[in-house]
């Protein structure tokens, strides 16, 4: 009799909940939106603006529902000491036209289609809308050009594609996203992918024209509205925690995985139950990712986010990673710690909360604090100082809109930092990774930063964003040393310190200096133009004088989110 792997009981039991679920079917149902900063952006701006939480979504945890996103924009048209300027109008009207199906507002149809029956609406190249069914496709294309300092290729990219989306009965919402790219990197970004053996955010890859890349991205989902208040989703993409620019819960900096979520939403509270299955380690020929069954992990995730009030929001989150299926982690309300120490097992478990403050329209205040290991009498350095054992990230922003009364201009400070050794664990194949990349920060841990951004909208169509951090971090001098910072080595080997005497920006002291100017003109509905200015440099004990580069990018993109360089 052939054996039961765990990865066919996890899929047994994602098909034991459709066929548990299907027929309870009898709510509105919309696919997700992908995970945009510069989108996302657009909409948080407002919540905060109005002084208030919004009553549809916990902003805590994203990709948002297009249905969910149509009501709040909805909203916001009754509401013109929010929706005051020119952007502010025609931000509303592009949202609402990208979510049309579930608008209540007018969205005008195209004036000219392309042979009568083509971008009917502009933001569908091809549509289907009825009762019983709707779908919407359209194409995908990024093409960039630039030029570095001292890089002897010039970086740039080549991707296209389609996305589709749409509903079954409007109950049933799906959405898949394919494209192919080529791609030479900006120098920093090809050395991250060289030293972990994966493209940031994609994973696999296969060598092009001898420095460049080549790789496949495919994301997809299907949703379902199981009651009035539950919701659960199955499918392959990303996900992120938190109101920052950086997450230390989870974040969209690693590759895609499979991955099925429960939202229960009743009353000021909001749960989120999600279980995946990741990739453990990539075999590797020549530095280069080879075909093979590639080890697996598994990861579940708790969080619990309520409204205090009408301006705080709280989010209480709880992980574990371990590298089989233990079927005690798929309770939704039950606590991870708790099962993990019942267990006996040496799984890596991490707490935390995150929180915002609306404390005046227009002005946000949010943090996270993610603990992976703790020891009372260490953490406040009675018994010992620099602890090995008090390992953590936390995170502390501020959010101004319309900065001085000026409309359409917003500002956003934020530090972060996580001690030497979080993220790491004792046992192979439990760090907080996917496919050899970092599951949260992309510095990994043994870092501090500072990031600051500037938008501003002077006209509808034109986004200008100045992004700019500074980072101070500590590096291994070779791969038998372990100073923290690393997520992929085991903690408990190479280490040249002890229990105690650990600091952040232990090891080669690095100091990193970025930033980026991005000018981006929406020609027509989701058709950009993209111009940028990098500036970065570094300074490192390794290095004879600090390195520094200037990159300059011109882009055109087409329903494409805007990449961005920024670790």
């Amino acid at each position: 009799m052939q054996k039961t792997t765990p990865t066919q009981l996890f899929g047994l039991l994602i098909f034991v909940f459709g066929l548990l679920l299907i027929p309870d079917l009898s709510f509105a149902q919309g696919a997700y939106l992908p995970y945009d900063r510069d989108y996302y952006h657009k909409v948080d701006r407002y919540e905060i603006l109005q002084g208030r939480n919004n009553p549809f979504f916990n902003s805590g945890y994203k990709p948002y529902r297009r249905d969910i996103l149509a009501k709040f924009l909805d909203s916001l048209a009754k509401n013109p000491e929010v929706i005051r300027s020119k952007a502010d109008r025609f931000n509303l009207d592009y949202m609402s036209q990208d979510n049309w199906e579930f608008s209540e507002q007018e969205t005008p149809e195209s004036k000219k289609p392309f042979l009568k029956s083509l971008y009917r609406r502009p933001g569908d190249f091809a549509h289907h809308e009825s009762e019983e069914f709707g779908i919407h496709l359209s194409p995908v294309i990024y093409m960039s050009g630039g030029t570095e300092t001292d890089n002897v290729r010039n970086p740039a990219r080549l991707a296209r594609g389609l996305v589709l989306r749409g509903s079954v009965d409007k109950k049933v919402g799906f959405y898949t996203y394919l494209t192919t790219s080529e791609v030479f990197f900006p120098s920093w970004v090809k050395s991250y992918a060289e030293n972990n053996g994966a493209v940031p955010g994609e994973g696999f890859w296969k060598e092009y024209d001898g420095d460049g890349y080549s790789y496949f991205s495919a994301l997809g989902h299907v949703s379902f509205q199981v009651t009035k208040h539950i919701e659960i989703q199955a499918g392959h993409d990303r996900n992120f925690a938190g109101e920052g620019y950086r997450s230390f819960q989870i974040s969209d900096f690693s590759n895609p995985y499979m991955f099925v979520k429960f939202n229960t939403k009743v009353w000021k509270f909001q749960l989120t139950n999600l279980w995946t299955q990741m990739t453990a380690d990539v075999f590797y020929n020549r530095g280069r990712p080879t075909d093979g069954r590639y080890p697996q992990k598994y990861f579940a995730y708790n969080r619990l986010g309520f409204n205090v009030g009408k301006n705080l929001n709280l989010g209480f989150f709880s992980s574990i990673m371990t590298d089989k299926i233990n079927f005690n982690y798929f309770n939704p309300i039950i606590f991870l710690r708790w099962v993990e120490q019942q267990q006996g097992t040496p799984d890596k478990v991490m707490l935390g909360l995150d929180a915002k403050w609306i404390f005046t329209p227009g002005m946000e205040l949010y943090g996270q604090f993610a603990l992976d290991e703790f020891v009372f009498s260490e953490f406040f350095e009675i018994d010992g100082e620099g602890s090995k054992r008090n390992k953590y990230g936390a995170q502390l922003g501020y959010k101004y809109i319309n900065v001085f009364g000026l409309n359409n201009l917003d500002f956003q400070a934020e530090w972060n930092q996580a001690r030497p050794y979080t993220f790491q664990e004792k046992v192979d194949y439990q760090s907080y990774s996917n496919w050899n990349t970092p599951l949260t920060h992309p510095r990994g841990a043994n870092f501090r930063e500072f990031v600051g951004i500037v938008r501003y909208q002077p006209l509808p169509r034109l986004d200008l964003n100045l992004t700019g951090f500074y980072q101070y971090f500590g590096t291994d001098e070779n791969t038998e040393t372990n100073w923290g910072g690393d997520v992929l080595k085991n903690r408990l080997e190479g280490s040249p310190t002890g229990l105690f005497g650990n600091f952040i920006g232990q090891g080669v002291e690095n100091k990193v200096v970025q930033a980026n100017l991005t000018a981006s003109y929406m020609l027509k509905h989701n058709f950009f133009v993209d111009a940028s200015h990098t500036y970065r440099r570094r300074t490192a004990q390794d290095l004879d004088a600090p390195s520094a580069s200037h990159y300059l990018q011109l882009a055109f993109r087409w329903n494409f989110v805007r990449p961005d360089f920024n670790y």
